[in-house]
């Protein structure tokens, strides 16, 4: 076959398992640099050839991942050898180690000229034990491109491949943000991708569950059937169904699983079952949705302090385990998660332990999402305001003079 005609079939991809076997590389300039790394990786013997070497490969080779033989090339060199990458700047040495490898029948890749190359170094990426290698002949940009965006595909979720082999059975308690699809977390987006039961909640990003592969199992934790048990009891014994059928599970929740979503009784209930439980945190709506909406919780010289407290019980309840009257005392920003419904008697329990009447206050309803709106008032007004706007959950209330901070709502 002539040269020409060799340049343009297209390569044969492998994996080469160089553990153990011998690897020569010629030349210690920036292309060694990128290479070595992952030539150490894999295990391989390397014995680097060359009378200088960047300061990154020096230090390879003091700390004994490489040997390092401070010459130029000669005939023999690549006795043995497995596998070769030849990047020095001599033309003449290259074309003879080239000559060389081709005749003791060892794959050489050359930086200096591809076609003359028996091997071909693709552009490779790894995530989550998957090793991605892109190859597209003579354009290297093109083949990191394309490397770039299947690793992010399948590391943001966003590209379904799901593992099937090795997987050990679990729940994953994920944490989906505030609402927007795309402020869960890389890794939690990951692992929906993956599952094979999803139990999420009503304030979980719904739109994610549209994306999942028709075999997955979606279940409504509110629909769950509970009978005489707690709502919860019965979210946590689903859970604990579904791993031990050998699923893998996801817990879909809105904000984080850990702040007021109940995630540490579900962890404590697989651990008692003893089921593998992997919490994934997630952005909280406690600073998203202000942020949102131009909030800003702290801010310099107007509040070196947020708070966040839950209003789902009210000041008066006995149950309650909030000290409004130390909250009423702090100068910084107080979010309210779960206050819609007991608004008006927590703004009157602030005032009347000594916080001001007309301290500013914005009601965020739906956060994050596109029906997002905002109510401003005062603690004074806050009550009247919510019910004349008919303001519902879910909806996070801020209160502070940071409300006054940002003008102008930030874009998404």
């Amino acid at each position: 076959m002539t040269a020409e005609r060799s340049a343009t079939v297209p390569a044969y991809p492998v994996g080469l398992r160089l553990a153990g076997r011998r690897v020569v590389v010629l030349g210690g300039g920036q292309v060694a640099q990128r290479r070595l790394p992952t030539l150490v990786a894999a295990g391989a013997d390397v014995v680097l050839v060359s009378p200088s070497a960047t300061p990154s490969v020096d230090a390879m080779a003091a700390a004994g991942e490489l040997r390092w033989e401070r010459r130029r090339y000669r005939p023999g060199d690549l006795a043995d050898a497995w596998y070769a990458l030849i990047a020095t700047d001599d033309a003449e040495a290259n074309e003879a180690a080239s000559a060389e490898a081709e005749e003791r029948r060892v794959w050489c890749v050359r930086s200096d000229d591809a076609d003359a190359a028996t091997a071909w170094t693709p552009a490779t990426g790894r995530t989550d034990g998957v090793t991605v290698a892109v190859l597209t002949g003579r354009d290297p940009r093109r083949s990191a491109a394309v490397r770039d965006a299947i690793v992010e595909g399948l590391r943001n979720g966003s590209l379904a491949a799901p593992q099937r082999r090795g997987r050990t059975p679990g729940v994953a308690l994920v944490g989906g943000g505030p609402g927007d699809p795309d402020l869960i977390t890389v890794r939690g987006r990951r692992l929906l991708a993956e599952a094979d039961v999803v139990i999420a909640d009503r304030l979980g990003p719904r739109d994610l569950l549209d994306e999942l592969p028709p075999h997955v199992e979606v279940i409504d934790a509110a629909k769950i059937p509970y009978g005489r048990a707690m709502a919860q009891e019965a979210i946590n014994a689903a859970l604990i169904e579904h791993a031990k059928a050998g699923k893998t599970v996801v817990r879909l929740k809105g904000g984080d699983p850990f702040v007021f979503g109940r995630g540490m009784e579900e962890a404590q209930a697989l651990a008692e079952a003893g089921i593998p439980c992997t919490v994934v945190p997630g952005i909280s709506s406690s600073i998203s949705v202000p942020a949102a909406a131009g909030i800003p919780v702290t801010h310099r010289g107007v509040a070196h302090e947020f708070t966040v407290v839950s209003g789902h019980v009210a000041p008066e309840d006995p149950r309650s385990l909030v000290d409004w009257e130390a909250l009423a005392r702090l100068r910084g920003t107080l979010v309210l998660l779960m206050g819609v419904e007991r608004i008006a008697a927590i703004a009157d329990a602030l005032v009347a332990h000594g916080r001001g009447a007309d301290t500013p206050v914005a009601v965020v309803q739906e956060g994050t999402t596109a029906a997002q709106r905002r109510v401003d008032a005062t603690l004074a007004t806050v009550g009247r305001k919510v019910a004349e706007e008919g303001v519902r959950p879910p909806a996070v209330i801020v209160i502070g003079e940071v409300v006054a901070v940002g003008a102008v709502a930030p874009r998404g």
